[in-house]
């Protein structure tokens, strides 16, 4: 992803993890404390986040890039009972008076080359006291052909997203989740297919991510298949 005002997504994994609703239901109940007032969902892809967090929120704005995602998405959220605003374009499209108490990148900022000028932008949106969350793939040695396939730039780990913490922003958490994950995507990786198949992440979802939901109890401090980091601005 880039700053242009347009960008056309490469990506397949929209699609392939439309189902999985386990992984989903398992993240939005960690990132749900942290979510509040006003939203901005950059990178809203087919509206995943909105779908399962928008209900702790005053107000949802949905930021896509790609023009046919972002008219996808706001014919399928249109009929919703508290439907987002849906806008086009990229961080840079807003206006500078654009607020917002709370803004998420959900599997997203792995697809900025430049994190930190991305980050650096989203902090002069985020209202004082506001809060910036990053969900995206965990740890570099894990990159595979699929990373590559999507449009990832990288993986991340603590160290590397501390890294790209802009000034004004402090860390309040960082964890990491789907710890059983972590050997699926080792073996996506050794395996070197660009892409794991429909019935591959029906297993996970359905089989995998259960059992780290008990067993990220033990883990997430220290590894799993995404790491999590939430910042408050000061």
């Amino acid at each position: 992803m880039n700053q242009a005002a347009e960008y056309s997504y490469v990506g397949s994994e929209l699609d392939l993890f439309l189902n999985a609703t386990n992984w989903k239901k398992y993240w939005a109940g960690k990132l749900r404390p942290f979510v509040s007032g006003d939203v901005l969902d950059v990178g809203a892809g087919l509206g995943a986040t909105f779908d399962y967090l928008n209900e702790t929120s005053k107000s949802w704005t949905c930021l896509e890039p790609d023009p046919a995602l972002c008219a996808q998405l706001a014919r399928r959220l249109a009929s919703h009972a508290r439907p987002p605003r849906v806008l086009g374009g990229a961080l840079v499209a807003l206006p500078p008076d654009a607020q917002f108490d709370t803004i998420v990148y959900i599997d997203v900022l792995e697809h900025i080359e430049d994190d930190r000028a991305e980050l650096e932008a989203a902090v002069r949106h985020l209202r004082p006291g506001g809060t910036l969350i990053v969900l995206s793939p965990a740890f570099q040695f894990l990159y595979s052909p699929f990373d590559r396939s999507v449009g990832h730039f990288r993986r991340y780990t603590r160290a590397t997203l501390r890294g790209a913490t802009p000034a004004g922003l402090s860390v309040k958490s960082c964890f990491f989740l789907d710890g059983l994950g972590v050997m699926a995507s080792l073996f996506a990786r050794l395996a070197k297919k660009s892409a794991p198949t429909a019935s591959q992440i029906e297993t996970w979802d359905k089989a995998l991510v259960p059992i780290s939901r008990v067993t990220d109890s033990l883990t997430s401090p220290f590894f799993g298949r995404s790491i999590v980091m939430v910042w408050a601005k000061e």
